[in-house]
């Protein structure tokens, strides 16, 4: 049932945010990983519950459970809608992230103001295959600090490593030459 409201759900124009005459190509998107969703599968579980106790409960409070379930309706269409519609973009060129649901947010970090990349696998996100990133940058107020629920953290961080190797901005040492051949 969420996969159906998903298919539906508009998608985030990423490709008018990008420097195209520039040269600047994605490399990644990145939705968040599938665990975001199961509040609101929670919540359209409560919301046929509620409506269900408004046809067979007490006749009196059937418009109370009625309103309530299109409350929470309301509710979880708008969550699952905020969570597709952020998006976490890799480009050849910068990070930035993409998000909202009426106005849209968009938050960038130049690939040259990357200092550091922590990957907190949380145990549950270890299981699942998730995790959060917190970027390190010259300007620690920025919009794109903490970037959570990634899909398999560890090649996603890969990837940005890579981007930045390729940009020219950090010497190939032995690690890093591993780590970039997979060994």
């Amino acid at each position: 049932m969420i996969r159906a409201l998903l298919d539906r759900l508009p998608e985030q124009e990423v490709e008018s945010h990008l420097l195209s005459e520039e040269g600047e190509e994605v490399i990644d998107l990145v939705r968040h990983h599938w665990i975001v969703y199961w509040l609101p599968a929670l919540e359209l579980v409560g919301v046929a519950l509620l409506w269900l106790l408004a046809l067979l409960g007490p006749i009196q409070l059937g418009w109370f459970f009625l309103v309530g379930g299109a409350v929470l309706a309301l509710h979880a269409v708008y969550t699952i809608a905020g969570e597709h519609r952020d998006v976490f973009v890799i480009t050849n060129m910068r990070v930035f992230r993409a998000s909202g649901v009426f106005s849209v947010r968009i938050a960038t970090m130049p690939i040259t103001r990357i200092l550091d990349i922590t990957v907190e696998k949380p145990f549950l996100g270890r299981v699942l295959g998730y995790g959060h990133f917190v970027f390190e940058s010259a300007a620690q107020a920025q919009g794109l600090r903490d970037i959570r629920y990634i899909g398999d953290p560890d090649q996603r961080d890969l990837t940005i490593q890579r981007v930045v190797q390729r940009s020219g901005l950090r010497t190939r040492s032995t690690v890093d030459r591993q780590m970039l051949d997979g060994h």
